[in-house]
């Protein structure tokens, strides 16, 4: 989208940008400059750039992806189901 289309219609963008997995990408003369993006995705990615800036935090989270695929996964961990039926969700 255009600059000045993201202008005048710029509550439009807020709408569309607000719902997850959609970002508009705002171009000035033709170059893209900008993503607006749902508050909720943006801080989603920013989650994600902690941990992979985090070269510790990165390996444990491949051994344990490695280790779930596997079926080695520890015995005190359970599944997300699991936990939902236990807290009732």
């Amino acid at each position: 989208m255009t600059a000045t289309a993201a202008r005048k219609n710029f509550y439009d963008v807020i709408d569309q940008a607000e719902h997850r997995g959609f970002a508009i990408t705002i171009t000035h003369e033709g170059i893209p400059k900008v993503v607006v993006m749902s508050f909720e995705e943006y801080e989603g990615w920013q989650e994600t750039l902690e941990i992979m800036s985090d070269p510790e935090l990165d390996k444990e989270l491949v051994k344990v992806v490695k280790e779930m695929k596997s079926g080695k996964h520890r015995k005190d961990t359970i599944s997300l189901e699991q936990l939902k039926k236990q807290l009732k969700l």
